[in-house]
């Protein structure tokens, strides 16, 4: 089972995960059972404009059916090719699926290379807090 890793939170803090995330892996023996791939972003915000429902149900059904074309995605989604098309490209972008050449008749074949994803958000409702819960200004 490959699993996509998505991740919101601080981009300092994602940049110091993914290094302690890099070292580990340097310095031991990684368990590979499960495929990872890591798609972090650094707001909410950006998950939300980048992963919005129409795409994840686009990522579902492409994954479940394995279309050959871009045109047949989109008859699996009940939605317009060229609505399709971009939010394939913007997918692509992100490393969420690839788009590869040689489907029936030359078409562009979308590919979803995992079969689950989860989620991590970090998504702090008082900014001005320490960890400890204490007000930073005193």
């Amino acid at each position: 089972m490959t699993t996509l890793h998505i991740t919101v939170g601080d981009r300092e803090q994602l940049r110091t995960d993914a290094l302690q995330f890099v070292q580990a892996g340097e310095t031991d023996s990684l368990e590979t059972d499960d495929e990872q791939a890591i798609l972090q972003f650094g707001t909410y915000d950006d998950l939300v404009a980048n992963l919005t429902p129409l795409r994840l149900t686009l990522l579902e059904a492409i994954a479940e059916h394995e279309p050959q074309s871009m045109r047949e995605a989109a008859r699996l989604v009940d939605r317009d090719v060229s609505d399709v098309h971009s939010d394939l490209k913007q997918l692509e972008v992100l490393g969420m699926l690839d788009l590869e050449a040689g489907g029936p008749g030359g078409a562009i074949q979308p590919v979803v290379s995992f079969d689950r994803i989860e989620m991590q958000i970090d998504y702090p409702l008082v900014s001005d807090r320490d960890p400890d819960g204490t007000s930073a200004s005193a």
